[in-house]
């Protein structure tokens, strides 16, 4: 049995365009996903994701390089013959079929005993907890209602790999973040393996235990959601993942992981952690994230420790948003409300002169790209 459950091997995907030209929608994408994982990807509209999982189901047939499926190479085999189920976000169901005669629909088409057929529907709607159910007709239940029944009648063919391509984008948020736990719960009871399609970080993040971030057609990083969104490898992802501030400088001096940054607009230097390969005299940029920045009232005898001036803030509840002018610099600090007040003083208030410290591990170097 092969290590990987799906593998992309420089595959490429060519689309013509009305100019009489080519556009790469995949280019030269090499992904490994291992069995048994939850694997996202995640980018922008028009970044490749879909196209990627397209080849994967059979849907399109790439231009050049090869998908395989448990160590097979799949060539231009049809959809229906990969041991691939595709869950959509428009849930695609018999609205004149009850429940269970969605969820049957591909048992029948195989010609599956009819006993064997009712167990199966059973066992699969127990799944999606949906028991009691059956005889509902699409038009009878709610959207996460609706996409439970999709999942049903892809789980109970038992594919090898369940390609999920937006499907809690139809949702509102409350639901989408319960089916988000659902899903991943879900993965886990089954035990097989999942590809995940999103634009929305924060469902990656939640579900996921491997992600690839695309842009362009091209994988820019692989990785668990942790290492993503701490260490980052360029601009883009950092960009793409969560919120952060960015900060161009040039790269003064190297000591191991340290690096020691000349940020202009502040006239001053930062101290910062290597996120990916710089050299001395290199143009870059600073990543520091909101919540890993911190506000003092008093200069701290610390690096990294710059004056500024509350522009705004923004408080949401969970966290109080604060907007710092650092002589001509916005800065972003989101500060955890970690006690329970009234008292206005203990917020800070605009035209307020504060310092802004931050740690050098968490301020990530990144190349300009």
């Amino acid at each position: 049995m092969s290590e990987f459950s799906v593998e992309l091997r420089d595959v490429v995907k060519k689309f013509p365009t009305p100019e009489g030209g080519e556009v790469f929608a995949v280019n030269h994408v090499t992904m490994q996903i291992k069995n048994g994982e939850f694997f996202s990807m995640l980018g922008p509209s028009g970044c490749g994701k879909t196209t990627s999982l397209r080849t994967i189901a059979g849907f399109e047939w790439p231009t050049s390089g090869e998908i395989y499926i448990e160590g097979e190479p799949m060539g231009h085999r049809p959809p229906y013959l990969r041991p691939v189920n595709t869950v959509f976000q428009s849930y695609a169901l018999f609205p004149h079929m009850s429940v269970a005669e969605n969820v049957a629909f591909g048992l029948e088409m195989e010609k599956t005993p009819k006993q064997e057929i009712k167990r199966r529907v059973g066992e699969a709607l127990e799944m999606v907890k949906l028991t009691g159910m059956e005889r509902r007709n699409p038009t009878q239940l709610s959207g996460g209602q609706r996409q439970r029944v999709a999942l049903a009648r892809s789980l109970v063919k038992r594919p090898k790999v369940l390609l999920l391509d937006e499907p809690l984008g139809a949702l509102d948020l409350k639901l989408r973040k319960e089916m988000q736990l659902e899903l991943k719960a879900l993965q886990q009871e089954v035990g097989i393996t999942f590809v995940y399609v999103t634009h929305d970080q924060e469902e990656a993040l939640t579900m996921s235990d491997r992600i690839a971030v695309m842009d362009g057609g091209v994988v820019l990083q692989v990785g668990k959601p942790v290492e993503i969104y701490e260490r980052p490898n360029c601009r883009f992802v950092a960009d793409f993942i969560g919120e952060t501030n960015f900060l161009d400088g040039e790269v003064r001096a190297i000591d191991g992981d340290r690096v020691t940054v000349y940020i202009p607009r502040l006239k001053d230097e930062l101290v910062g952690t290597k996120a990916s390969p710089v050299r001395i005299g290199e143009q870059v940029v600073v990543s520091l994230r909101p919540e890993k920045t911190r506000i003092i009232e008093n200069k701290a005898k610390m690096g990294n420790c710059f004056s500024g001036k509350v522009l705004n803030i923004a408080y949401i509840g969970s966290d109080t948003r604060v907007f710092v002018d650092l002589g001509g610099v916005s800065l972003k600090v989101w500060e955890q409300n970690k006690i329970s007040t009234l008292d206005p003083e203990a917020y800070y208030e605009r035209g307020e002169q504060v310092w802004v410290v931050v740690m050098p591990e968490n301020a990530l170097v990144l190349h300009l790209g």
